[in-house]
């Protein structure tokens, strides 16, 4: 009987046991499979949120900009009612300011928008002019608000300023006040002159031979002579202009060079008319 339960003519049975290895293997091999899909499920999950946050943000942000060019657009149809109304009042109404800001980007439009308060959320009391001056200063302040309100973070102030000129009218062509036509005068010219082309004022300078000066004339048919500033001693090149009445050795002489000044008539006083051009 012993000897019958050893004999080796009874081939052992290894399925059990290949079937609880196979078995095993196949366990590990799913929870390894199961773990793979867990981390692509969580990487997708925290994915997607940021990437819709990352649209709602771009989104925000076009929004913004809108916002912003709106006002600074409305600020201009503002800034030119204001121009033209302070000619007549003498002053600026940074209520009518406000209402002219609304009226140009629209009620509706504001309503709808990200600007806390809507219509009723644009400030323009800060608006001034000068009444000495007729410069003033629009401002038009808002707050935007954030779409997402996480954190408890508060609207953004926003401000959008502008500079105007009140509107004094025109000047009508022959009612301009004659004692203050503009001429020109130079540093040390004895005439003033009306035209800044004049040819007194443009030197023309020629360059000429010492030895032929004698010869030449200027556009008056007078004489050249030695300049009294460069002129020491003989020189070979000199440079002359057509309505001189010298002769340079030098072309960074002060009589070669013109300062002109443009400056009232009235201040003229004691300068005489140019002969050319003054008339």
């Amino acid at each position: 009987m012993r000897n019958n339960l050893f004999s080796p003519s009874q081939p052992i049975n290894h399925s059990v046991s290949e079937r609880v290895s196979l078995s095993a293997s196949t366990r590990l091999e799913k929870l390894f499979r199961n773990k793979r899909k867990g981390s692509v499920t969580v990487e997708a999950a925290a994915t997607v949120p940021l990437f819709f946050l990352a649209v709602v943000t771009l989104l925000y942000l076009l929004e913004m900009m809108a916002v912003h060019t709106a006002v600074r657009s409305s600020l201009q149809y503002a800034g030119k009612q204001a121009a033209k109304d302070t000619c007549i009042t003498q002053m600026l109404m940074p209520s009518k300011v406000e209402r002219d800001v609304v009226y140009a980007i629209g009620e509706t439009r504001m309503e709808r928008s990200i600007i806390a308060g809507g219509s009723s959320g644009m400030d323009c009391s800060a608006s001034r002019m000068s009444v000495r001056t007729g410069i003033g200063t629009l401002n038009a302040e808002y707050q935007v608000k954030i779409p997402v309100p996480v954190f408890g973070i508060r609207p953004v102030k926003c401000r959008e300023t502008m500079k105007i000129k009140a509107w004094s009218g025109y000047e009508k062509e022959g009612l301009s006040d004659m004692g203050n036509d503009t001429v020109y005068v130079t540093e040390n010219g004895l005439v003033y002159h009306k035209d800044y082309h004049c040819s007194y004022l443009d030197l023309s300078i020629r360059m000429t031979h010492m030895g032929t000066v004698s010869d030449l004339r200027n556009e008056s048919g007078g004489r050249y002579y030695p300049c009294e500033h460069c002129m020491k001693g003989n020189a070979g090149t000199i440079y002359i202009t057509n309505f001189g009445d010298r002769y340079h050795s030098s072309l960074s002489c002060s009589g070669l060079k013109r300062t002109i000044y443009a400056i009232p008539v009235s201040e003229a006083a004691g300068k005489g008319a140019c002969s050319k051009c003054g008339r």
